[in-house]
């Protein structure tokens, strides 16, 4: 499967500006046989939203969005906040939303990570650590930014069986080593496709990377934006890849996990 990556700058507060970007993205993902958009975390409303954090997410455009990947016949994946009216008191998660390309909705992924005062003050942490849809052959899973930095996510994902890892992040300076080296040892580690697909340019106090990267079961790296850049980049995920990768590495399959069910003594 083709899968596009759309590292961009995000409007905070403005949905129909992200909006409008995401859709022109689309559609040339679309044309170049992109099967699958990926967008950064938080893409669509923006990350710093302080105290309009829950305004903002009562109004995501959730069946917009679904619109688009049914006009345009592809799949996204789209960072933005969830919120649950149901919780009590209401909850607001940073997510990732899957829509499929008839505009199913097929998942929602919340970070389960948070990062410091920024998504404290902002989110809930989600309570699901992998959650997978299979779609088009593959076995997706989602992470959001600092998840993917534990190595323990990734490979959770791989055992339930994923072949690709969709990332949507924003990371931000002085943190790029993730970017460089951290991604592909995920990869490799655990034998997995990892797109890993970043904001740029600067929101508040905090400035983006960019440097959206896709590294592969081998611990290549297939594809790595630069740093300021609004780029859409393409990547191919082939599950033979995943399997021969761990016919030829099989970390998984050699873990000595009973070792660690109590590795007190």
């Amino acid at each position: 499967m083709k899968i596009a990556m759309l590292q961009a700058q995000s409007t905070a507060f403005d949905y129909d500006k992200n909006l409008e970007k995401l859709i022109h993205y689309a559609q040339k993902a679309q044309q170049q046989g992109a099967q699958l958009l990926i967008t950064p975390e938080m893409y669509l409303s923006g990350y710093v939203l302080g105290a309009q954090t829950q305004n903002i997410a009562k109004q995501f455009p959730l069946q917009t969005l679904q619109s688009i990947a049914q006009d345009l016949h592809i799949a996204l994946i789209v960072g933005g906040p969830r919120y649950v009216a149901t919780a009590t008191p209401p909850h607001v998660f940073n997510s990732a939303y899957f829509i499929d390309h008839n505009g199913q909705l097929l998942c929602c992924y919340d970070k389960t990570h948070l990062f410091g005062a920024l998504d404290r003050q902002q989110f809930q942490p989600g309570q699901h650590a992998v959650v997978i849809q299979r779609y088009r052959g593959l076995n997706i899973a989602l992470l959001i930014c600092y998840d993917v930095e534990f190595p323990e996510t990734v490979r959770a994902a791989a055992q339930a069986g994923a072949d690709l890892i969709a990332v949507p992040t924003a990371q931000m300076q002085p943190y790029d080593i993730v970017n460089d080296s951290v991604i592909a040892s995920r990869a490799w580690e655990s034998q997995i496709y990892i797109a890993y697909v970043n904001q740029i340019g600067q929101e508040g106090y905090y400035h983006y990377v960019g440097k959206s990267t896709c590294a592969s079961p081998t611990g290549q790296i297939l594809v790595q934006a630069s740093v300021e850049q609004e780029q859409l980049l393409f990547a191919d995920i082939d599950h033979n890849t995943v399997r021969h990768g761990r016919q030829e590495n099989p970390y998984l399959q050699d873990l000595r996990q009973d070792l660690f069910a109590n590795n007190t003594h």
